[in-house]
């Protein structure tokens, strides 16, 4: 299965991530306090893009690529957080859509 496969889900997305890590000798180093560091450097990464950008229409096409790259990589360690807490992150996403269609925000400034 790879990535052109529509049918791609969760299951063998994770099951590529999980056989990369094993064939790499990551797996020691996987634990959640440090895959939870690891997203936040990429997280950064992804902020790095944007710094001194006025707004979105201000990237190149060259941005726009590292921007998928380092969206692939803070996926890739929510993925395998995820994994580890033996949930799928497409149910998450669910779940917490349904707590925000309850939820209610202001953002007028008084």
């Amino acid at each position: 299965m790879g990535a052109s496969d529509s049918n791609w889900n969760f299951s063998g997305v994770m099951q590529e991530l999980r056989d990369l890590r094993d064939q790499r000798g990551w797996r020691k180093y996987h634990t959640l306090p440090a895959l939870a560091r690891a997203l936040s450097v990429e997280a950064a990464e992804v902020n790095e893009i944007f710094l001194w950008q006025n707004d979105q229409s201000e990237l190149s096409s060259k941005k726009q690529a590292d921007l998928k790259m380092e969206l692939a990589d803070t996926l890739t360690y929510l993925y395998y957080m995820c994994d580890q807490l033996g949930v799928d992150p497409n149910e998450l996403v669910h779940e917490k859509l349904k707590v925000n269609q309850n939820r209610h925000w202001s953002f007028d400034q008084k």
